[in-house]
């Protein structure tokens, strides 16, 4: 194993009982139950342990019916099996009862444990594995390297998110979508993604369209595109009104996978902390984001094609308050338009600052 003295230090905290054979393993179980943006964030560290392996090595994925869209349209696992009972434990502790015959009969060498809960222990024990490895929930380090470091304590060798993107097992009607709601056809896509969960993780709306403007001026052959869920229609509605056809509008109009599919296809996405984001960097696509009150350490985007603007450096920032307590978001709007545009520039290497 190569690295820092803080990145061993690291893994050999993480509870593991590491692969010693001299033969790669035959079959591999990957654990990750939620949520969407969780199970994202681990998809471009399996596609990476994927690639290390001998192509007759399976590599399968245990997760829950409410998120296994996204990995059931890759191209990445040999077989997914999905817990049902949607978030009523009590059902999923059922679920993952009638399901452990079934995985015991695929007498897998080695689990992965990227959940560590209650049910993902539970399946860990109960399939003995030669091998296995379990996430550390609690550490203050960024989620994809946790995952990266819970896959490297099996020692199979150094993994990294693969930044290649992923491929589509269907076509997932993005060039339809996209020409059925406005899009031209040539314009490159910029994301503006409003979708932080409260105020407090709201850049606010003028900025984005202040944002659009300078971008617009710049790069005139471009069009904006907005994906989510009702809760942004207002933000939407707002945004279309001030940069008209210029906008895509697909609120309410896609699947996960659609969206994840679309993403693939942007230019830049300009997001706050959401599932999107994550489904952004993790495909390679430069991904600023912009947070409130998320603590940064934990949820930040890793790789050079990202961008963290965060309250850390702040005295109350990393707060996680629904509510500001001084009442004026200082850690958002403090990031004007024109500074976050000059960062954006950067960040796809258009200028040197």
């Amino acid at each position: 194993m190569t690295g820092t003295g803080n990145t061993i230090k690291l893994i050999a905290d993480i509870p593991s009982k590491p692969w010693t054979k001299k033969t790669m393993p035959q079959r591999i179980l990957a654990i990750r139950l939620q949520a969407m943006g969780d199970m994202v964030i681990t998809l471009p560290y399996l596609q990476q342990l994927k690639k290390m392996l001998p192509p007759n090595t399976k590599l399968d994925l245990l997760t829950r019916e409410e998120v296994h869209e996204i990995p059931r349209n890759i191209l990445l696992f040999n077989k997914i099996h999905s817990i049902k009972g949607g978030r009523n434990f009590k059902k999923q502790l059922l679920y993952t009862g009638l399901l452990l015959p079934k995985l015991l009969l695929q007498r897998y060498d080695v689990v992965v444990d990227l959940q560590n809960n209650i049910l993902s222990r539970i399946v860990r024990k109960s399939l003995m594995p030669k091998a296995w490895s379990e996430f550390d929930r609690f550490s203050p380090v960024a989620a994809g390297e946790s995952t990266r470091l819970t896959i490297e304590a099996i020692r199979l060798g150094e993994c990294f998110a693969d930044k290649t993107g992923f491929q589509f097992k269907y076509d997932n009607d993005c060039t339809r979508i996209l020409k059925a709601n406005g899009w031209d056809g040539e314009s490159e896509l910029v994301v503006l993604n409003p979708a932080g969960a409260f105020i407090t993780r709201n850049w606010p709306v003028d900025y984005y369209i202040d944002f659009a403007k300078l971008w617009s001026e710049k790069f005139p052959r471009t069009q904006f595109l907005i994906i989510g869920v009702h809760t942004i229609a207002e933000k939407t509605t707002i945004l279309k009104k001030m940069l008209g056809n210029k906008l895509i509008d697909l609120v309410n109009k896609t699947n996960p996978v659609q969206a994840f599919a679309l993403i693939q296809k942007t230019k830049l996405v300009l997001s706050e902390d959401s599932g999107l984001m994550h489904m952004a960097w993790v495909s390679g696509i430069p991904t600023l984001a912009i947070f409130g009150s998320t603590k940064s350490q934990r949820s930040t985007p890793l790789g050079d094609h990202t961008l963290l603007l965060h309250s850390g450096d702040l005295e109350c920032g990393n707060c996680m308050q629904e509510i500001c307590r001084h009442g004026d978001t200082h850690c958002l709007t403090r990031y004007t338009a024109a500074f976050v545009f000059k960062k954006a520039l950067k960040l796809i290497g258009n200028i040197q600052e």
